[in-house]
């Protein structure tokens, strides 16, 4: 198979069918009301913490990582005793952060973010492929299933070509939705790292949904949606560059984005609920250690130890340990002892996270 050199954008093709159309109009109406739906809880940090653990999950599955909810959620209280995978999962998370910083920051999304992102995943600073020979399989069969650019040249030349049209606005008139599946395929064909490339590809989907304002928040993750739909993403991908079939490829995009739009927004909406429950237990059952910064506590991670609550809350510890402790006698809480150390899981929280993902 030889390789193959994708062109550069923008593409003189019109996209806007009918049918992309209808499902642009979907799509966007779905994202808008997901970037209301955020500010429903008071606290960002719960947000990203919930979503961004089950995105950085489910897109190392894709890539055939695999870990347990429960040694993720345990790693987010206490980073000891990591499995390899875990702490690859752990990675993704933290290149998704630095990436949100890096946008915030810059209001751009540059090649050289892209490499800071893949840094902070792969942990090492390998970078752009120098060498040729790299080709993906089939991982059942061992067939070569693609071969992307193999030189250095083309491999940059093709990264600052994508670095311009991710930027300028002025390029083309395409929806920005669509522009999303351009890019997301196109850093995808171009395959620049030698490791790390969907992973950080489906980061900078939602880098770019947050640079050109359509999300406050990095919470919007298609991982769940292409391990669903596993087939027919590497199959698109490859017809587009076969038999130029583009429409299908940004509807599969596009309908990735209405559907986990509105699998988010639920998850959000029964956070709040949950939260608000919690706030009327502990007001009523507990008012002398209630506050707005505990209830915030509490739902930060499914998994809490009391050096959180000393943390956060600047509480002495015996004070942290005895709160929770009420907590637990009230059912907020559960208690679980792994070695010598004690976490409290707030398992409605935990429920709601674990059955989004399989769901």
């Amino acid at each position: 198979m030889e390789e193959y050199i994708p062109k550069d954008l923008p593409l003189n093709k019109d996209f806007e069918t009918k049918e992309i159309l209808k499902k642009v109009a979907k799509a966007h109406t779905a994202l808008a009301e997901l970037k209301g739906v955020s500010k429903i809880i008071p606290s960002q940090a719960i947000l990203i913490n919930a979503l961004s653990l089950q995105e950085a999950k489910d897109s190392s599955e894709i890539e055939n990582i695999i870990t347990t909810h429960d040694e993720l959620y345990k790693a987010m209280a206490d980073n000891e005793s990591l499995s390899k995978e875990a702490k690859e999962v752990q990675n993704y998370s933290s290149a998704l952060f630095k990436g949100f910083q890096l946008v915030k920051e810059n209001e751009l999304l540059l090649v050289k973010h892209i490499l800071n992102i893949q840094e902070e995943l792969e942990e090492n600073n390998a970078g752009i492929r120098k060498q040729g020979g790299t080709k993906l399989r089939n991982l059942s069969t061992g067939e070569v299933t693609y071969v992307p650019p193999q030189y250095f040249d083309d491999i940059t030349r093709l990264l600052g070509n994508l670095e311009k049209y991710i930027n300028d606005d002025e390029l083309d008139e395409h929806d920005v939705l669509i522009k999303m599946a351009l890019i997301h395929y196109q850093f995808e064909s171009i395959h620049p790292f030698y490791d790390g490339n969907g992973r950080t590809g489906r980061i900078i989907n939602i880098l770019y949904l947050v640079l050109k304002g359509y999300l406050d928040l990095p919470i919007l993750y298609l991982s769940k949606y292409i391990i669903r739909h596993k087939s027919d993403y590497y199959r698109l991908l490859q017809e587009v560059r076969t038999k130029d079939s583009w429409e299908e490829w940004i509807m599969y995009m596009l309908d990735g984005i209405e559907q986990t739009s509105k699998d988010t927004i639920t998850l959000i909406n029964d956070i709040k609920v949950l939260m608000d429950e919690t706030k009327t237990k502990i007001r009523s059952e507990l008012p002398k250690i209630y506050s707005k910064d505990l209830l915030e506590v509490i739902f930060l991670h499914p998994y809490t130890k009391t050096k959180l609550l000393v943390d956060k809350l600047g509480i002495h510890r015996d004070t942290a340990t005895t709160h929770l402790k009420k907590l637990e006698k009230i059912g907020v809480f559960e208690s679980i002892k792994i070695g010598n150390t004690y976490y409290f899981i707030n398992k409605r929280l935990y429920s709601l996270l674990v059955d989004a993902v399989s769901s």
